[in-house]
C-alpha cells in the first residue's frame, strides 16, 4: 500500500483512535518498531498464525506461524496481520484483501492482533474512503473495515465471536514508516 498523505495530522488523532478502541473493548499497545515482537508475544494465544508486516524495524515473534497450512489455520487461536489504516472516530481498522492471507488470519480466529503504524491513522471515515477509493480504482483491491470484536444479537443475547474474532488487540507502532 502507498504512504498515506495527511495534512495537519496530530498526535491527537492517534490518541483519539486509542481511546475509541478502548471504548470498543479492543486492547491497545503502543510501541516502537523494535518492540513489536515482544508486544505481540504478550497477547498471543497459542497457536498463532500470521501475515508478514512491512514496518521498518518491526518483526513478528517466532510464536507466530507465517505461511500457515490449512491445519495451522484450523488450529489457530490468534491471527496476527498488518492493518492498512486506522479510523479514529470509529475505532475501525482497514484490512487489505491480499494474497498473503490477511483475511484468513484475521477472521477465523478467537483473537485478532492487528499491527498498525501510528502514521496510518486518519481522523474519520471520509479520510479513509479518500484513501481507499484510489486503491480500489487503480488496483482493483478491496478491504475489510473491522470495528471491534465480532458480535451479534440475532438469536437473543449478545454473542461474541459468531462471525469473526471474539477479541481484538491493536499494536500501534509509533514512529514506524508504513512500507506496505
Amino acid at each position: 500500500m502507498p504512504t498515506i498523505e495527511r495534512v495537519g495530522m496530530s498526535t491527537d488523532v492517534v490518541a483519539s483512535f486509542a481511546t475509541t478502541l478502548e471504548t470498543l473493548e479492543v486492547g491497545v499497545t503502543r510501541v516502537a518498531p523494535a518492540d513489536v515482537a515482544v508486544a505481540i508475544d504478550a497477547v498471543v494465544r497459542a497457536p498463532a498464525v500470521g501475515v508478514p508486516i512491512a514496518i521498518e524495524g518491526a518483526t513478528l515473534p517466532t510464536s507466530v506461524t507465517v505461511e500457515p497450512t490449512v491445519d495451522h489455520l484450523r488450529a489457530a487461536r490468534t491471527g496476527v496481520t498488518p492493518a492498512a489504516l486506522g479510523v479514529a472516530d470509529y475505532g475501525s481498522i482497514l484490512l487489505a484483501a491480499d494474497t498473503a492471507g490477511t483475511e484468513l488470519a484475521s477472521l477465523f480466529v478467537d483473537l485478532h492482533v492487528a499491527v498498525l503504524p501510528a502514521a496510518a491513522v486518519v481522523a474519520d471515515m471520509r479520510s479513509a474512503f479518500a484513501w481507499l477509493g484510489p486503491q480500489i480504482r487503480e488496483r482493483g483491491t478491496s478491504a475489510i473495515v473491522a470495528t471491534g470484536p465480532s458480535a451479534t444479537a440475532d438469536m437473543g443475547g449478545l454473542v461474541r465471536g459468531a462471525h469473526g474474532p471474539a477479541a481484538v488487540h491493536v499494536v500501534l507502532v509509533e514512529g514506524g514508516a508504513d512500507e506496505q
